[in-house]
């Protein structure tokens, strides 16, 4: 089953294993209440075309992020493992997520039916959440086109400002 939040709802908590540049960790939205607004990026599977782009956007723009005052967390069902490659091989300085059970693409409505080729299965659908510094959704990005998302999530963050 999958839930839908929206726009000035409390964002969903969660604690999730992760891999960052400094390595394994548990990271949990609480972590950053109060003090940084949070990009929170689901995106389908590590090292793959599209959430290559996505993710290496990203990575180069974090130093705005940074100076805008907000934190960005990338989440998959992809492991920790996986994670730790996809960051290594492109460099990506902010925490990836593991969701393998997808109970936090649940929560956030993400986990979706999709369709490819004629067959349907399961997956994330590319959705971005802003979480302003209160806990609170501030904004989604649905069905996310890769191409200059990174930057109107910039342009966005920084209105919070």
């Amino acid at each position: 089953m999958t839930n839908e939040v929206a726009v000035g709802q409390p964002a969903p908590s969660f604690t999730l294993q992760s891999w960052t540049k400094s390595g394994f960790r548990e990271v949990s939205l609480g972590d950053f209440s109060g003090r940084e607004a949070v990009v929170l990026y689901f995106y389908p599977k590590d090292d793959t075309p599209g959430c290559t782009k996505e993710a290496c956007t990203f990575r180069d723009l974090v130093g705005q992020f940074e100076a805008v005052g907000a934190v960005i967390l990338g989440i998959s069902p992809d492991t920790v493992e996986a994670h730790a490659k996809f960051a290594d091989k492109f460099g990506l300085p902010f925490p990836l997520l593991a969701d393998p059970e997808h109970r936090v693409a649940n929560a956030y409505g993400v986990w979706k039916e999709k369709m490819n080729y004629g067959k349907t299965y399961w997956g994330i659908e590319r959705t971005t959440f802003i979480i302003n510094k209160g806990g609170t959704i501030a904004k989604i990005y649905p069905r996310v086109n890769v191409e200059d998302h990174a930057q109107k999530v910039l342009e966005y963050v920084g209105s919070l400002v």
